[in-house]
């Protein structure tokens, strides 16, 4: 059948674009804006423990597009994370990422949930991630057991960092290092932290100007001493 218009039944509509404000946005910027409502509203009912992050997948070079009650250190438009670009690699992947150890730059230890947000089309457009600082938790840890757990379906796994990519490969080195030596980074010796300090100077980790005080953070020295064992 026809209409008046000069549709056929068959044929699909094209849905608008969601009016606001006056204007016009696309469905999938007007689900982003949504979300980053409900990430600023979280926010603020937990501050100072809770994070609350809403990536923008649709710009994973740029992604955070809201930071509450910032804890991890990171900007408006720094990358996604490592379980945004998977979600952007398979529109399969768990919406739901839930009560998983992770871990804040400074050490301090996290519990995090990531929810993936789908567009009608099946394809991940942004993702709402919370992450609960659980070393302020630690007085009433025995009372409190049950909110600082994490699921052991994760136990072990490190499913991201919350600090940039330049951070997480620089963590990664060291953390081989020590592994090929049996130990860990603050475990190893002062012969083999120079060695350490010496290698990543020459492979070009120095090159920012935070990563002389990851690595001392990482190794339990200062940031004085890292930089004479580079020498």
């Amino acid at each position: 059948m026809t209409h008046p218009t000069g549709r056929r039944d068959d044929e699909r509509a094209v849905q608008p674009a969601v009016p606001e404000d006056g204007r016009y946005v696309s469905d999938d910027e007007h689900l982003v804006r949504e979300a980053e409502r409900i990430a600023v509203a979280v926010g603020r009912m937990f501050p100072g423990l809770c994070e609350v992050v809403l990536h923008d997948l649709r710009r994973p070079d740029n992604a955070i597009r809201a930071i509450e009650n910032n804890l991890s250190g990171r900007q408006v438009g720094d990358p996604a994370t490592e379980l945004g670009l998977r979600r952007i690699a398979d529109p399969d992947y768990p919406g739901v990422i839930q009560n998983y150890s992770n871990r804040f730059p400074d050490g301090r230890p996290a519990k995090s949930t990531s929810i993936g947000i789908k567009n009608a089309e099946g394809r991940y457009v942004a993702a709402l991630c919370l992450n609960l600082d659980v070393s302020t938790l630690s007085p009433l840890a025995l009372t409190l057991a049950g909110l600082v757990a994490t699921d052991v379906e994760h136990q072990g796994e490190t499913l991201e960092t919350l600090r940039d990519r330049t951070g997480r490969e620089l963590r990664s080195a060291i953390d081989s290092f020590a592994a090929q030596r049996s130990s860990t980074p603050r475990g190893l010796n002062r012969d083999q932290k120079r060695e350490l300090v010496r290698r990543l100077h020459r492979e070009g980790f120095f090159e920012t100007r935070s990563s002389a005080q990851l690595i001392a953070d990482q190794l339990g020295i200062s940031r004085a001493t890292v930089y004479n064992y580079a020498k």
